[in-house]
């Protein structure tokens, strides 16, 4: 892919022109731009990463339209070790925790494999799960099981270890970005639910076991509207009852969001109701099969307490009024703002004519991140808010703020060259 870009690149340079001079027959144009995207792209130092930005902003042969398929072209993986790998690691925050992998022994760089990340129960290990999981999924599929103490995966660090392990495998293996799962058992479900609900535009799918919800937690299901849903729970659970996911269901159907529900009444010996039938693995892994990811749909709803403000697909919130905010624990404060559900909500919608329709609840400032696919960038765009225009002209795409977004998101299917800062309007008397 590099060669057909390095070629699309010369061809530019050439047409129409007379004779190149010295310096440009031997400039080595795209590969060291190439090299110096992807060097940006990964840098773990703030001004390591300024100072590439600046050296590519500064080249001339920089366009948003040649860094775009740079990016989109990826990086290109070497042979990885495959077959069971039990013992790998993830720090975060000078924390080291476990990291169990399954890697297909037909694994072959040049192509993209769906991830899996499962997240275990209280009481086990990532290494137990990936024992448990390894033969369920086939040859096409990575599978990661991270540890964390307890199965607390209802707090900011077990968050961070989820997210930490999906950039993890994406540097090393040749992960599709349309193709990532989210589930877990248990504690691992309500770890399901929540990472999935917060950071929704990153999963292909979340498929929870035997868990629930906090009824202070139901509103930010709504973030689930472009991710599907597989739910399985035992009608003899008495670890996690079966009312914690109906609850789930019911508040799903009001919102008219579709999903999978799957109860049995089987029972393991040492486990009762709660557990994960194997006889439930094929239909699961054929759900599985059939989901891919929406990388830019035209209709997004996001909703937020006020630790969670990272970018959610092309929308941003940036401020807000006074709303409920999660402890590390995520789960343990519940003060009045999180008792009375105090959450700040964005619906966005992106209309023909080049018109985006927001709808907002205790937003005083979003971000609109924007490209060709969802509005066409050579006519006025419109942006009604609560019902007034809060913006109408032209937009301006930046390579600055393209490779700031592509940094910030590691994600080659969306790549953001407009930004656009929206004030919310404030009600007329």
């Amino acid at each position: 892919m590099i060669v057909f870009v390095r070629s699309l690149v010369l061809l530019v340079f050439l047409v129409g022109a007379t004779a190149p001079t010295d310096a440009e027959e031997t400039r080595p144009a795209v590969p060291d731009l190439a090299s110096r995207v992807l060097q940006y792209l990964d840098a773990t130092d703030g001004d390591t990463a300024e100072r590439l930005l600046l050296d590519i902003l500064s080249d001339e042969n920089a366009s948003i339209d040649i860094v775009s398929e740079l990016i989109r072209a990826g990086r290109t993986y070497l042979n990885q070790p495959v077959g069971d790998l039990p013992h790998e690691q993830i720090v975060i925050r000078g924390q080291t925790y476990p990291l169990a992998l399954h890697i297909p022994s037909t694994y072959h760089a040049s192509k993209p494999y769906t991830l899996v990340v499962c997240l275990h129960g209280f009481g086990f290990t990532g290494e137990e799960y990936l024992e448990r999981w390894r033969n369920r999924l086939g040859e096409d599929y990575l599978l990661a099981c991270p540890t964390y103490p307890s199965g607390a995966w209802f707090t900011r660090r077990a968050e961070e270890l989820v997210l930490a392990t999906i950039r993890d495998l994406r540097t090393r293996y040749h992960v599709d970005p349309n193709r990532i799962f989210l589930t877990g058992m248990s504690n691992g479900g309500i770890g399901a639910w929540l990472i999935g609900m917060h950071h929704a535009p990153l999963f292909a799918g979340i498929a929870p076991m035997a868990s629930g919800l906090d009824n202070v937690l139901m509103p930010f299901l709504e973030n689930l509207r472009q991710t599907p849903i597989y739910m399985i729970h035992g009608v003899k659970d008495q670890v996690m009852p079966v009312d914690l996911s109906r609850s789930i269901v019911r508040e799903l159907d009001k919102l008219g969001y579709p999903y999978v529900y799957r109860e049995h009444e089987r029972e393991h010996p040492m486990a009762g109701g709660h557990y994960f039938p194997k006889e439930e693995v094929p239909d699961l892994v054929a759900w599985f099969n059939g989901q891919h990811r929406e990388p830019l749909p035209t209709r997004l709803t996001v909703v937020r307490d006020g630790s969670h403000f990272q970018p959610f697909n092309w929308v941003r919130l940036d401020s807000t009024d006074p709303i409920a905010t999660f402890s590390d624990d995520l789960v343990d404060k519940q003060d009045e703002r999180i008792k009375r559900r105090v959450y700040a909500k964005l619906d966005a919608s992106i209309q023909d004519g080049n018109r985006i329709e927001v709808q907002t609840h205790h937003v005083r400032r979003y971000s609109l991140f924007l490209n060709e696919s969802l509005i066409d960038p050579a006519k006025p765009l419109t942006v009604i808010t609560n019902g007034q225009v809060s913006f109408t002209g032209a937009v301006t795409p930046s390579l600055e703020t393209l490779l700031r977004q592509a940094r910030l998101r590691q994600d080659p299917q969306r790549l953001f060259p407009i930004h656009l800062s929206i004030s919310v309007p404030t009600l007329n008397p």
